[in-house]
């Protein structure tokens, strides 16, 4: 069940619509983001310390916390740079994001209303630094994508594993997930 990480991002472009004017915006904004990606780093982080199971996880390990805020800063500026304009290796990150997250056990239940946090406050930091509404919609569709890789991650190594070590087919444990469904 795996994906292939580009054909996936295509897809997620597709379907969020994000254009090639939304890329544009973003890297010609790409010095700002990078100037406010340590304090959306803040907000994010902050937010997920407030919950004890994320905190543990967060400080799990010596110096742990302070690696994670750098690789946020690096990931955030990423949204504006598009690293490789959005092809081959900008998927290839976001799809090992999501698997770190998934190794750590950061689940969509925390990255999820996380996300939102840093949304909300860089919609704050728009106003305040005179940018325009369609840089945070081109923001918030890209964001939107790498939260998409995250969620994805957690589905295809769970399944994988299900997979794995039940000898099961696809089709079976795709059958079996929508009867369980319909069950709840």
């Amino acid at each position: 069940m795996a994906i292939e990480p580009r054909s996936f991002m295509s897809t997620l472009e597709r379907r969020i619509g994000l254009t090639d004017e939304d890329k544009a915006l973003l890297q010609s904004n790409e010095a700002w983001g990078l100037e406010i990606a340590s304090e959306m780093a803040d907000h994010f982080y902050a937010y997920l310390g407030r919950d004890e199971e994320m905190n543990a996880i967060l400080n799990a390990t010596e110096g742990r916390i302070h690696r994670l805020h750098e690789t946020f800063i690096k990931w955030f500026h990423e949204m504006f740079t598009g690293v490789d304009s959005w092809g081959n290796n900008y998927a290839d990150i976001r799809w090992h994001i999501g698997l770190v997250h998934v190794k750590l056990g950061i689940a969509p239940q925390h990255v999820v209303p996380a996300m939102a946090i840093v949304v909300y406050e860089v919609g704050k930091k728009l106003k305040v630094d005179g940018k325009p509404d369609l840089l945070q919609d081109a923001l918030g569709r890209i964001c939107m994508i790498d939260l998409a890789f995250i969620e994805q991650a957690y589905v295809e190594v769970a399944a994988s594993a299900v997979l794995r070590e039940t000898g099961w087919s696809e089709a079976l444990f795709k059958r079996l997930i929508a009867q369980g469904a319909s069950s709840m």
